[in-house]
């Protein structure tokens, strides 16, 4: 910073985002000060002491514009109050302007002033900071911008669906994919594209608490968003610190329980005061409504609904709970078009007859229009594992095991742990001990024929884990790892990452938080050591190998003890539900219905034989007949529309290629290692892009996002989903992010001399980049259509345009540092230079038209087809809001203005001397 006093009416600029334009502090005090960017329509508030801002102040013979677009050319600068005053001559009057009234869309040309004094960069600087320049331009015009970044499978369906929803200017839809089809996934990517095409700032994840940790999981470790968990004790502490503040606006990135919200009217007001760009809601099937009255969890997400412009709804289950509950999240998206159940029922009959006609259609075009028009179609996506493939063969084995010892000893201990296990964990009194338990030898006498093969075990508790791992300490020696929630996330990450490692663990024994969120498919092998009462939990916990992408099949074993609840719960799953083997869709439901005759026969088992025997054969054909129903139910209510809907494998397969194709340009590589080295970051290759990362060097602190014991990094996607100890380095990393803020938001390379060795021709070169840029408010997401584009110009010292005849690829290897004795001599730093840079500028600006008009026509013809469609579709279809429309024509009235108003900019600027060394 040039000055540690801030002044209201001052204008700076921020270092790190410079695209924002001239700044105008609004207030300061001791610990901070706030600034507004009235041309981007951004606030930014900063720590003093830190802030990265740099105090804007022009010269006598500089020339500027005011808030009404008027020129002055300067004469002389006084400073009053804080406040530089401009003044010159106009139209033969003596004029001053304040620095308050100056143009907010001013643009700064201080490469070349630093050339002209001679503070210049070596070579290798400046072509990182052209490098910067290129990667952004080609990052920010990207159709697969924000879908690069997520350390996850390029799953056709998960990608089409996010970027159908997170390309609407308002995301209002209900995610409604079964089981295993990844619906998180792809709220994840959607909301991480607006995250990072600056459509979004402040999100809101509400999920029951049971999931609190996945989601974060999630989002941090495979799309590096640190989200802040929420509860009553943070609010409370908040708001002790600072007594009336809103605690909801210390963060951006929040994850809450809804159950915070439920019994807690004042929270949900903050909540809704505080604003936010789009609300997630997992599990929306537990939204109760009818018309009649309203759960506390509807009435919390209903009140944040109206006040958001996005929402993303999650559900595996939209419709099984009834036609009122699926209508019901329906209306929080769009309450206009979902106002009257009744007429929703009938509609949805009449859907159901154009859908059964649908899959006939063989014309494509017939077929997109009819699918567009459908009515749920442009608020709900659903996929279904009928209509998408890649899923694994699940085989059972259940196994009755043998015991040579006090059996009723035995039983009575298995008892207690069941009814340990259906108690909150927090509850539990029960102290586990498999020492002499016969589920400890039958899984060493697994590992022993399956020795080349990993094994996941999943047990309910971390006292469970260990004391399975005290038990076969001594009996077997083989590698191990524990997961469980008494680990950090870190040694968590580590344990994984053993257990991944070819040569690692061939054990992982978890507790029921490895059952979320992570992925073991790369083990073929599950042992369910204990079975939950819940038969989601059955799922989620086979989920974490039965994935699409998995290649083999998937064995689930199941050890029992005869006679006790383990084989009531093991013969329930597998004969009534079979739910070991298939994927169960109506698990919630079937609980709700035999959970507790599940839960007494178990206890009671075997109270006495015969009739327990008889009980069991019961309660699984009811079971079985049941599940029969309510499958057949499910299937007569399928919607074959929605799911062409849902995916268009065509549309899918060009994004699949694009983020593959991003995958393998090593252009990152060699930017991120050439910045590392920049900022003195000791890097090593330790495996094919593949980086170990020091933090020594005395810039390292100055680096976000790198931590202070180092990283290691992977550019291959492959080997980051098998390692998960390591960062996948992508286009979308807050390494490569910051890098390339760290590089263009300082001064660093923008002004450079170069000596370029040649015995046969002495000449003088100018380089000279210019940025061509829009400053308009993020929303607009303008760089679709006009990206900060570099332009390069190349001239001789006779002015001649040598852009094309000599290249930045041709030079770079050739060029070093030189003596910058040349620019003292007048005739180069007063004649020779100004010309030759204000020819390269008059080069630059005849190439811009041409670049503004083409940007025009690319976002006139886009989103006049759009409005045209969604006209169209309202004649049929009464799920297109008008408010869609109007967003779209006032979007485009905008954009087009803003786009007119593209300016040029001189980034940075190159004297080239060439001639014998």
């Amino acid at each position: 910073m040039a000055d540690s006093l801030f002044h209201p009416g001052q204008r700076w600029i921020s270092d790190s985002e410079p695209e924002l334009g001239l700044g105008s502090i609004q207030s300061a005090d001791p610990q901070r000060v706030k600034l507004i960017f009235p041309a981007s329509g951004e606030t930014r508030e900063y720590a003093r002491d830190n802030a990265p801002l740099r105090r804007v102040r022009f010269h006598a013979g500089d020339t500027i514009k005011d808030r009404a677009n008027a020129s002055l050319r300067i004469t002389a600068v006084v400073e009053r109050e804080g406040l530089f005053h401009y003044q010159g001559s106009r139209d033969g009057a003596v004029v001053e302007i304040s620095e308050r009234d100056l143009s907010d869309a001013i643009s700064f040309n201080k490469p070349e002033e630093r050339l002209l004094v001679g503070q210049t960069d070596a070579p290798d600087v400046f072509d990182l900071r052209v490098a910067a320049l290129d990667l952004q331009y080609r990052q920010r015009r990207s159709r697969v911008r924000g879908f690069v970044g997520g350390r996850i499978d390029l799953i056709p369906h998960q990608l089409y669906i996010a970027s159908e929803t997170s390309s609407r200017l308002v995301p209002r839809v209900l995610l409604a994919d079964e089981v295993g089809l990844g619906k998180t996934i792809e709220a994840c990517l959607v909301v991480h594209r607006l995250l990072m095409t600056g459509r979004a700032h402040r999100v809101l994840l509400l999920v029951p608490g049971s999931l609190v940790h996945q989601w974060l999981v999630e989002m941090l470790r495979r799309f590096n968003h640190w989200f802040r968990i929420y509860n009553e004790k943070r609010c409370a502490s908040i708001e002790a610190a600072n007594p009336g503040a809103n605690p909801f606006l210390e963060d951006q990135l929040v994850l809450a329980s809804i159950n915070l919200f439920t019994q807690r009217p004042h929270r949900v007001k903050q909540a809704v005061d505080a604003g936010w760009d789009v609300v997630v809601v997992d599990e929306a099937h537990h939204l109760g409504w009818t018309p009649e009255k309203a759960s506390p969890e509807y009435t919390v997400v209903e009140a944040l609904s109206k006040s958001s412009p996005g929402l993303l709804l999650l559900t595996a289950t939209p419709e099984q709970l009834g036609i009122a509950s699926h209508f019901a999240r329906l209306r929080l998206l769009d309450p206009a078009r979902f106002h009257d159940l009744a007429e929703f029922a009938r509609e949805t009959e009449a859907y159901r007859e154009v859908a059964k006609q649908a899959a006939a259609l063989t014309d494509r075009k017939a077929l997109a229009d009819l699918l567009d028009q459908h009515g749920t179609g442009r608020v709900m996506f659903r996929n279904t594992r009928a209509t998408i493939t890649g899923f694994p063969n699940r085989v059972a084995h259940l196994v009755p095991l043998t015991f040579e010892g006090d059996k009723g000893t035995l039983l009575e201990r298995v008892r207690d742990e069941f009814e340990s296990d259906i108690k909150p964990v927090k509850e539990s009194i029960f102290e586990p001990d498999f020492t002499a338990d016969p589920r400890i030898p039958w899984l060493i006498s697994l590992l022993r024929s399956h020795k080349k093969s990993k094994v996941l075990l999943i047990c309910r508790t971390r006292e469970k884990v260990e004391a399975i791992e005290a038990a076969m300490r001594d009996l077997i020696k083989i590698r191990m790892g524990m997961f469980h929630e008494g680990l950090t996330l870190v040694q968590r990450d580590r344990q994984a990452a053993y257990f991944a490692e070819e040569g690692g663990a061939r054990l992982l024994i978890c507790s029921e938080i490895g059952s979320e969120g992570r992925n073991f498919q790369f083990s073929h092998h599950l042992v369910m050591f204990d079975l939950p009462l819940d038969p989601e939990l059955i799922e989620q916990r086979i989920g974490r190998l039965d994935r699409i992408g998995q290649t083999s099949e998937i064995h689930v074993h199941v050890p029992f003890v005869p006679g006790s609840p383990q084989e009531v719960l093991a013969r329930w799953f597998n004969e009534g539900l079979n739910s070991f083997e298939k994927n169960l869709n109506s698990g919630n439901e079937l609980l709700d219905l035999f959970g507790d005759r599940v839960r007494d026969l178990a206890r009671a088992f075997p109270d006495s034989d015969a009739d327990a025997r008889a009980a069991i054969e019961t309660l699984i054909s009811e079971t079985r007949s049941a599940g029969e129903a309510l499958r057949s139910r499910l299937e007569t209510g399928r919607d074959r529309l929605l799911e062409l809907n849902s995916f268009r494998p065509e549309v899918a397969a060009h994004l699949v290629e694009d983020i593959k194709d991003r995958d393998q340009d090593q252009s990152l590589d060699a930017f991120m290692i050439a910045a590392f080295d920049h900022f003195t970051i000791q890097v090593e290759e330790i495996a094919p892009r593949t980086y170990q990362l020091g933090s020594a060097g005395v810039l390292a602190d100055t680096f976000p996002g790198l931590p202070a014991d180092g990283l290691t990094v992977t550019a291959d996607r492959t080997k980051a989903l098998s390692r998960e100890d390591l960062q996948f380095l992508t286009w979308d990393h807050p390494l490569v992010t910051n890098a390339i803020d760290l590089v263009l938001g300082s001064q660093n390379g923008n002004s450079s001399f170069a000596k370029w060795p040649d015995s046969r021709t002495s000449a003088l070169y100018v380089e000279a980049v210019y940025v061509l840029e829009c400053v308009a408010p993020l929303h607009l997401h303008i760089d679709r259509f006009l990206p900060p584009t570099p332009i390069r110009v190349m001239l001789d010292h006779r002015g001649g345009d040598a852009s094309t005849a000599i290249t930045t690829a041709m030079m770079t290897p050739l060029l070093r540092r030189g003596d910058t004795s040349i620019l003292q001599r007048p005739e180069v730093r007063e004649e020779l230079l100004p010309s030759l840079i204000a020819k390269a500028q008059s080069i630059a600006d005849r190439r811009v038209p041409p670049l503004v008009l083409q940007a025009r026509k690319t976002m006139a013809d886009q989103l006049d087809q759009e409005i045209q469609r969604l006209r169209d579709l309202q004649k049929v279809n009464r799920s297109v809001r008008p408010e869609e429309v109007d967003l779209l024509i006032e979007q485009k009235t905008a954009l087009d203005e803003h786009l007119s108003a593209a300016r040029l900019r001189l980034d940075a600027i190159r004297l080239i001397q060439r001639g014998p060394a």
